[in-house]
């Protein structure tokens, strides 16, 4: 492990994306949601995926540029049109323009053609809830999953986060997939040469396994059984069907360095402020928050956590003493650095 700090992670991680072509302010932000995931504790999205992003851009399947345009603008409803540029670009083109929707309209919406993965999407729905907005983002994906009684992948996770502000807590958040658990965090369990809970996935035999290599090449079990399908094929309705992007097989995740990615986003933004007086709905939020809290503990835990929570405890920990990136992410960074051209930080070289 080697354990680094944020900016510095940020200032090199956005070189590299410099060097791959993306305008300064596009790739500051890449960067800054990649660090941002790790200093949450969600490696999963984090700079790990930093050198699959470049592949694909290396690979002409991702543009550097982005040159997203909005086919529909009806006023709180819009449909934008990514081009295949950088997914976090257009997520926050998108979501920005759903904020001002919804302080014109008290709702804004923009569904999203045609994009790219873009990492935590905890990162784009608290740009929502800092603007006093409640924000909800879905984003469909590659196939990672079986139909409920099947045993092809079909379904991709299709992950949802919604986040609102909280008064004089940090935001609450909700960044979840739909399978038992992301596929990064197998992909990170392989990075670390880590076995993963034999309830993850199954291999392509169809039988249960603790080797990350094998669930990668396997299927991941959905969350909640039949549940965790239903809700992931009712968000491709909402990513994938209603934009007009890929759909189930049709979608290609950010690791599939050859192959278009056709993600597609549902954005939306509620303004707070035209339900009632924002001060009130923070309030609620802190009485609910108190409320979770001081619920009767089971036994063995010590504290309960409000969704986010743990999100905003991990960052002020990791701004304070550094952020740990395994071995080999610290590799594939280095890999990465030197075909880009890129200086690689003396003080990681160990």
């Amino acid at each position: 492990m080697a354990v680094v700090v944020a900016e510095r992670l940020i200032g090199f991680v956005a070189a590299l994306y410099r060097a791959a072509g993306l305008p300064e302010a596009d790739a500051a932000l890449v960067a800054d949601s990649l660090v941002r995931a790790d200093l949450w504790g969600h490696s999963s999205h984090g700079v790990m995926r930093a050198p699959w992003y470049l592949d694909r851009i290396r690979n002409g399947v991702m543009k550097p540029v982005t040159q997203a345009n909005f086919l529909v603008d009806g006023g709180a409803i819009a449909v934008l049109h990514g081009h295949d540029g950088v997914g976090q670009v257009i997520a926050k083109m998108a979501m920005d323009s759903a904020i001002e929707r919804a302080r014109k309209h008290g709702v804004g919406i923009v569904s999203v053609r045609e994009s790219n993965h873009h990492g935590a999407l905890g990162y784009f729905t608290r740009m929502a809830a800092a603007a006093g907005c409640i924000g909800m983002l879905v984003a469909n994906g590659s196939p990672a999953m079986a139909p409920w009684g099947g045993r092809k992948k079909v379904v991709g996770n299709n992950p949802w986060s919604i986040a609102a502000p909280a008064g004089r807590h940090a935001p609450m958040m909700l960044d979840i997939a739909n399978t038992s658990v992301a596929r990064g965090k197998i992909f990170l369990a392989r990075q670390k040469g880590q076995p993963i809970p034999d309830s993850w996935a199954l291999d392509k035999e169809g039988r249960r396994t603790t080797d990350p290599v094998s669930a990668l090449e396997g299927v991941i079990q959905p969350m909640g059984e039949h549940k965790g399908y239903a809700i992931s094929a009712m968000m491709d309705v909402l990513a994938g069907a209603l934009s007009g992007s890929g759909m189930l097989t049709e979608v290609s995740g950010p690791y599939q360095a050859e192959k278009r990615s056709r993600s597609g986003h549902f954005v939306m933004a509620l303004n707070i402020a035209a339900f009632g007086l924002l001060p009130v709905f923070e309030d609620r939020i802190e009485r609910m928050i108190a409320e979770l809290k001081a619920a009767p503990r089971a036994e063995g835990v010590e504290e309960i956590f409000y969704p986010g929570e743990i999100e905003a405890r991990n960052e002020s920990r990791h701004l304070a003493e550094g952020i740990d990136l395994p071995a080999n992410t610290v590799l594939d960074l280095r890999q990465a650095a030197t075909h880009w051209g890129v200086a690689f930080p003396e003080e990681w070289q160990a």
